[in-house]
């Protein structure tokens, strides 16, 4: 039950013959076609009827195209991709970060106070601050934020900022007085409170602590979710993603997409799993909800294992070389077994966040022990493709695993980039070793989902085509230990974001690469990605973003 590299091996382009006349209703003229099949690229047209590519190959001459009615888009050389995927981000998170207070980027702790303090003068006494995306890789502070720092410019407002991870807030003493946490108050199954040496709660709550403070803040409206839904798949498909996969989410997010897509405003596709608990149950229930037209797909639960490694929640086997702790483990064994045995059952895939060598450990313990009990009852899908989101930090001995049980590791090649700077502080120079191994998964045989995880980062494609093959940060940095030879080749980043996302959403016999009959979407390029100069990605443009045959962004 291997889920090797073979399986993306497709065969050579479905290159067609032209006829007298195309029969089409978009045709991509004279551009840089990369197939996703090879690095190499040759200069051809592309011709969709409907959702469909119709044909692909040599350029067109004008009397072939002047007998159609087809949109005509002259690329004069620009360089055509098969629809890039993120396969895993958080889309409405997107849209939020664009709609309030967003910290992202800031490289300091004394900026990123004085743009809560700015913010802060906006609004009244009482109202709440919320904001998210502040993360300390880069603050020559070297500390996180506390509830001093933000009491002393805001008495009167309650202030929660979440880290970037999404794994950690900050408050004031205003939210922990309205909470009731004080220095009594015990740390929470998968979770903790952040306290000083005197015993004093820091403000830093922790994963699962994170909830003591969940029932005060004031809830957001069913028409904010939709706005930043929109929001979100706006600024993706200017960027070039045809596809997301969203980790985790409600039947209330699944209607407010399909209200979305009723509107004809659902510009990508996207591909949902539901969060664990009372949605992974009602999904359990029903059974996958596939969409006959591929832009909605729901047939994959999300479950968390552990937390982030910057937060210091990822679960590990040994205790963190900066910090007197080990993580935290997040999910349940008594709820969580009984749904992956009913999932299987159901044909309902699996997505795990698992950071820690000891939380993907744990989670590839228990699919094995789901697998191994489906087989003895003959209830087992043969290609289940389960995924462990993150797939961090891995013992080689557990890297062989996700090979033996057929396991997709789905990972975000920036946080290889945006953990550099603390990475190494967490896991010391031996741990290290282990972490963000891609080169490692794919020699030995397995494919990897490539995503962003956004808002927790950028959710920018070229920052994570370049991550997977320089493995630097954006300024060309990378410090000691950080194993270069993790590197990607440019043709094993496009497939990241391509074809291999399309295995793990069960989707390769109808996108993620470019041939004749598959759908046709597709990411356009100014620069040559697979040739350019490595930090040269970072300064290419998205110009032309197509699905589903339709033009949804064009530069």
């Amino acid at each position: 039950m291997r889920l090797l590299l073979f399986i993306a091996c497709i065969c050579a382009p479905a290159i067609i013959a032209s006829t007298k006349c195309i029969e089409a209703d978009l045709i991509l003229h004279r551009g840089n076609i990369f197939t996703g099949q090879t690095d190499q690229s040759f200069i051809g047209s592309i011709a969709s009827k409907g959702a469909t590519i119709k044909y692909v190959g040599k350029v067109l001459s004008d009397a072939e195209i002047a007998c159609s009615n087809a949109k005509v888009i002259n690329l004069k050389g620009k360089y055509i991709f098969p629809g890039f995927t993120d396969a895993h981000g958080h889309l409405k998170g997107i849209g939020y970060r664009e709609l309030t207070l967003n910290l992202q980027e800031i490289p300091s702790l004394d900026a990123t106070l004085q743009a809560v303090r700015d913010y802060l003068s906006t609004k009244n006494a009482g109202e709440w601050i919320i904001g998210r995306g502040w993360i300390d890789k880069v603050w020559p502070e070297k500390r996180f934020p506390t509830r001093w720092d933000l009491d002393s410019f805001s008495p009167n407002n309650p202030v929660v900022l979440e880290r970037a991870d999404g794994h950690a807030v900050v408050v004031n003493s205003l939210v922990l007085k309205l909470a009731g946490i004080d220095k009594d108050t015990q740390d929470p199954q998968g979770g903790f409170i952040e306290k000083d040496k005197t015993g004093q709660p820091t403000g830093l709550l922790v994963d699962m602590a994170m909830n003591l403070i969940a029932d005060l803040i004031p809830k957001l409206s069913r028409d904010n979710d939709k706005q930043a839904f929109l929001e979100g798949i706006k600024r993706n498909v200017s960027l070039g993603w045809t596809q997301i996969h969203v980790p985790g989410g409600t039947f209330e997010d699944i209607s407010i997409l399909n209200e979305i897509k009723s509107e004809n405003n659902l510009l990508q596709r996207v591909y949902f799993m539901v969060s664990d608990g009372e949605p992974a149950d009602r999904l359990l229930e029903m059974g996958p909800i596939i969409d006959p037209e591929n832009f909605l797909t729901v047939r994959a639960i999300k479950m968390y294992a552990d937390g982030a490694l910057g937060s210091r929640g990822a679960a590990l086997l040994e205790k963190y070389s900066d910090y007197d702790g080990k993580g935290v483990f997040i999910f349940l064994e008594e709820e969580t077994k009984p749904r992956l045995s009913k999932a299987l059952k159901k044909g309902i895939q699996i997505g795990t966040h698992a950071i820690g060598d000891h939380g993907n450990r744990v989670v590839l313990n228990w699919y094995e022990e789901a697998f191994t009990n489906a087989k003895k009852n003959k209830k087992f899908s043969e290609s289940p493709r389960w995924r462990i989101e993150h797939s961090q930090n891995i013992k080689p001995v557990d890297q062989r695993r996700f090979v033996e049980l057929g396991v997709i590791p789905s990972m975000q090649p920036s946080h290889a980039i945006g953990d550099l700077h603390f990475a190494v502080d967490r896991l010391g120079l031996e741990r290290i070793n282990d972490a963000y191994a891609w080169r490692n998964l794919i020699d030995q045989g397995l494919i990897i989902a490539g995503g962003t995880d956004a808002p927790v980062e950028i959710g920018d494609p070229r920052i994570e085509f370049y991550a997977a093959v320089a493995r630097k940060d954006v300024d060309g940095y990378h410090g000691e230990g950080w194993n270069l030879d993790q590197r990607l080749s440019r043709l094993e980043a496009l497939k990241m974001f391509t074809i291999w996302p399309a295995i793990a959403s069960f989707e390769e016999d109808i996108k993620g690469t470019i041939e004749v009959g598959k759908l046709a979407d597709f990411s356009v390029f100014d620069q040559d990605l697979m040739n350019i100069p490595e930090l040269k990605i970072l300064e290419s443009n998205n110009i032309l973003t197509v699905v589903d045959g339709r033009v949804v962004y064009q530069n």
